[in-house]
């Protein structure tokens, strides 16, 4: 099987993206798939959650500058099949260095050539930072494919035109012609507002099939996980958001195995 690169990218934040892509990935390794979690976003929050302190010069800052290489810097996690490349703050200072560098819209993709050669992994899931920065821009011009996750509220909906314009701009003008949007995940979800509701609907409307049917919602345990450095697996295995995580995942997986290689 090729090795699926799935970015995680809103440049809104506070949406639930870090949270969908250790939990994800926490479930895809479930699954017995093979994972490499890597977190391109300074903030290292995907690190923190996962229960890995953020280390000097343990990020892929240098090797986004063409020293190094990212196997050296991917780091084991708690979790069976689950693989990290952690970020710390200094990733910050790559939204400038990298933008000065040959090929700066290419620096991630060229780092990631040796690990998607060896297939070591199944599954590469790349949390981004909430902005369309340096590095987001590298992390889609690598990625197959792009998951938004996006809170149920108004404005969230001004946020998923501007990813969506994005991802045409990057196949049109030839960054990244193959790039497709795998699916959208509405977040935080609470049954007992109508605001939520007619969000949902309205994405649906816009979006149809890109929408996963799988409502993550609103949960006090998943907002606790982070904070013991557990996907929401490990920290409440029977709660109502890893329920909800074990069935996007399901969702991922079956719309993955519909899809051509080439769309």
């Amino acid at each position: 099987m090729e090795t699926s690169v799935i970015a995680f990218a809103n440049q809104k934040g506070g949406v639930g993206k870090t949270t969908t892509t250790v939990n994800l990935s926490a479930c895809l390794a479930e699954k017995d798939k093979r994972v490499l979690l890597i977190d391109l976003d300074p903030q290292a929050n995907a690190t923190s959650g996962l229960g890995i302190e953020k280390t000097p010069g343990k990020s892929i800052y240098n090797v986004l500058l063409g020293e190094g290489s990212l196997r050296e810097h991917i780091h084991p996690t708690n979790i069976d099949g689950l693989d990290i490349i952690p970020a710390e703050v200094n990733l910050a200072g790559a939204e400038i260095d990298v933008a000065r560098s040959d090929n700066y819209l290419n620096r991630f993709k060229i780092a990631l050539a040796d690990i998607l050669s060896a297939q070591d992994y199944d599954f590469i899931t790349v949390d981004c930072p909430p902005s369309l920065g340096i590095l987001t821009m590298n992390a889609l011009t690598a990625a197959k494919s792009l998951i938004i996750p996006m809170q149920c509220e108004y404005y969230a909906l001004e946020g998923l035109t501007v990813m969506t314009g994005l991802v045409q701009k990057l196949r049109d003008n030839g960054a990244n012609p193959d790039l497709i949007i795998e699916g959208i995940v509405m977040t935080m979800y609470d049954i007992r507002t109508n605001l939520a509701q007619q969000v949902v609907q309205e994405v649906s409307a816009h979006f149809g099939n890109k929408l996963y049917e799988t409502l993550i919602p609103r949960s006090v345990r998943l907002s606790e996980a982070p904070s013991f450095g557990l996907p929401i697996t490990h920290y409440d295995n029977n709660s109502t958001g890893a329920a909800a995580y074990r069935q996007l995942t399901k969702e991922v997986l079956q719309k993955l195995a519909l899809t051509p290689v080439t769309s």
